[in-house]
């Protein structure tokens, strides 16, 4: 029996072009009327996602692929984990030595230099969907705006239109966890009709299924009662350790191999809500 859902938002409910399907919104309401927790685990902050999460009636959220656990109902934050300066110093030094792009995320601000890759995506669609609760602060100089502001930073993004593979495994000596996102080919991004790939940085032993962990310890939840999808790498953890994981169809290969289930629909054609109905018993 299903206790819990988990479920990822990019390319798992929402597709490329930021739509959600009718199938899918159906699927939420039915989840919500039978009283199941549900939980949205996402990369992005709170702040971006803060709008959506309450047209979902969603009962918690699972963001910066970790770094906070908030109750959607209460927004009282459960459990949260920040970067160390000194780590946060080195990654940001190391991106500008290789002239690649770098913005951090707090709480209610994504700050850049310059608005380039995954921070003018995240502009173009505060713009569209008009989300106040998302502010941008483009800044000289990005380390000693942070020094000088003594900010909490839950994540880092570096990002290039090139291998980012050397970068990644240079910094895996710190005291970080890094996701890698290749944005090409079918995953190019649409908004900003560019490709590029992008390392994903956040405190050490920290993803979305160690804020599960936490989640389940909260709620006295058993694990193998999680009905848990998703679409890309930061979601093998929650999938291959939940009772039930499901990948979508548009998901990458090794979430294919890890999940119980794959579904025959892509996230364009509800994906969620074709894992919803053959799992959950309503």
């Amino acid at each position: 029996m299903v206790k819990l859902i988990a479920s990822d938002l990019d390319g798992t409910i929402i597709d490329k072009n930021n739509n959600i399907c009718q199938e899918n919104l159906k699927a939420i309401k039915k989840i919500n009327n039978a009283n199941i927790p549900f939980v949205v685990c996402t990369g992005k902050t709170y702040s971006i996602y803060k709008e959506l999460c309450s047209c979902f009636d969603a009962s918690y959220g699972i963001f910066g692929n970790g770094t906070s656990v908030i109750d959607l109902k209460s927004e009282k934050i459960l459990f949260e984990n920040v970067l160390d300066f000194l780590d946060v110093k080195k990654c940001i030094e190391l991106a500008k030595s290789q002239n690649l792009h770098v913005h951090i995320y707090t709480n209610n601000y994504i700050i850049t230099e310059k608005l380039l890759y995954l921070d003018l995506r995240n502009y173009k669609l505060q713009k569209k969907h008009k989300n106040n609760t998302l502010k941008f602060k483009i800044v000289p100089d990005l380390l000693n705006y942070i020094n000088n502001k003594s900010l909490s930073i839950s994540k880092i993004i570096i990002s290039g239109t090139s291998s980012l593979d050397n970068v990644k495994n240079y910094l895996l000596n710190i005291n970080v966890d890094i996701y890698s996102v290749k944005k090409y080919g079918e995953y190019k991004d649409e908004i900003i009709n560019k490709e590029y790939e992008y390392l994903d940085i956040i405190p050490k032993n920290t993803n979305k299924d160690t804020a599960i962990d936490f989640l389940c310890n909260y709620l006295k939840i058993n694990k193998n009662e999680i009905l848990a999808i998703g679409d890309n790498l930061n979601d093998l953890e929650l999938v291959q350790n939940a009772g039930i994981g499901v990948a979508v169809a548009n998901a990458y290969e090794e979430l294919k191999k890890v999940a119980t289930y794959t579904t025959k629909a892509p996230v364009e054609q509800g994906a969620f809500a074709e894992a919803i109905y053959k799992y959950v018993d309503f």
